[in-house]
């Protein structure tokens, strides 16, 4: 294709990109280098019949003209990056020179919120995203072998985990958990322990936000393993039969490496979407025991005093934890598309 023409081909799809992503990205970097004005404080002189007292007070004009002038807020460079909500990079050392084990340096780095919120993040992540390329492959699997009368209710009930609002979906297992919920009972009975409570500790809160997170994501990576075994060649499979392999064998030899461009896409997806956790911490009300970076991004963003440099700093730091969490996976497609090229 002509270099005029793929220009002509990709620019409506270039200039949305740079209208609503990278535009927005930039406008966040900027934003995150800049913190809130304080409020201009006066001391003012009060005299009665007693006598003359001094009262501090917040002088309204001077602070609004403060953030007409400088509505991006005060300039802070990268002071927000490095503070005791994010980097901490202070205290982070401090912990490692004061801790005499990697026990007591982790207990303390889980004291920090943006590390604490990280160790959700990444292990939600880490947990998850697998399960999900699992357990979506199995049930691909299955529906598959069924007969054709049964694929079309059997997908149809599949799917609906992914059609439930994931906040939505949230809410009701927080509620089926619940010591009045059918699970919290009736684990309760099972257990005889009336005071069980999935809710309290928080790693089975943990737990329960990772099978949340499975059983919502488990359908999207079920529809695309589905709809790519409808394209593996038979003559491969029947030739497979034909030499003596067994039907894991030609899962294995013959299926698996066919999917494995779907399975390269569901873990871009999975990564990207599980990195940015949050509709179950709200929905479980959990971020006493659970709390991700999206969740500090909508804390900075909903408290009384809205803390636009901190949550944008946040947002900066979010993008580049996907970006590190991508690239291994981008740069091997780009080895493995090099080498079918050559």
């Amino acid at each position: 294709m002509p270099h005029r023409t793929f220009l002509w081909f990709i620019l409506p799809s270039l200039t949305a990109m740079i209208l609503f992503i990278a535009l927005p990205i930039v406008s966040v970097v900027i934003q995150s280098l800049h913190v809130e004005h304080e409020q201009v404080l006066v001391t003012v002189e009060n005299c009665g019949p007693f006598g003359c007292t001094e009262e501090t007070r917040v002088d309204r004009a001077a602070t609004e003209a403060l953030r007409e002038a400088q509505p991006l807020g005060r300039f802070n460079g990268l002071g927000t990056y490095l503070d005791r909500r994010h980097l901490a990079t202070a205290e982070v050392a401090e912990a490692w020179r004061s801790s005499e084990t990697m026990g007591q340096f982790w207990g303390r780095l889980m004291n920090l919120p943006f590390y604490k919120a990280l160790a959700f993040t990444l292990a939600y992540t880490f947990i998850v995203t697998p399960l999900v390329l699992v357990l979506g492959l199995a049930i691909a699997l299955g529906v598959n072998g069924l007969p054709r009368l049964m694929r079309g209710p059997t997908i149809f009930f599949s799917l609906l985990p992914m059609i439930v609002t994931p906040l939505i979906g949230s809410l009701v297992l927080f509620w089926m958990i619940d010591a009045d919920g059918v699970i919290g009972a009736t684990l309760a009975r099972l257990f005889d322990d009336p005071n069980l409570s999935l809710k309290a500790s928080p790693t089975l809160t943990w737990i329960t936000i990772f099978v949340y997170g499975v059983w919502h994501s488990a359908p999207f990576a079920f529809i695309v393993f589905y709809a790519g075994l409808q394209t593996v060649p038979e003559e491969t499979l029947e030739a497979a039969m034909i030499d003596g392999a067994n039907r894991w064998e030609r899962i294995r030899y013959v299926v698996i490496p066919h999917l494995m461009p779907l399975a390269v896409f569901i873990t871009l997806m999975q990564l990207m979407d599980n990195f940015r956790v949050f509709e179950p911490i709200v929905g479980f009300q959990a971020q006493a025991s659970a709390t991700s970076l999206s969740y500090i991004i909508y804390s900075d963003l909903r408290g009384d005093v809205q803390q636009f440099g901190s949550a944008a700093a946040t947002s900066v730091l979010t993008i580049l934890g996907v970006a590190i969490l991508l690239a291994p996976v981008l740069v091997r497609t780009w080895r493995d598309f090099n080498r079918k090229r050559a």
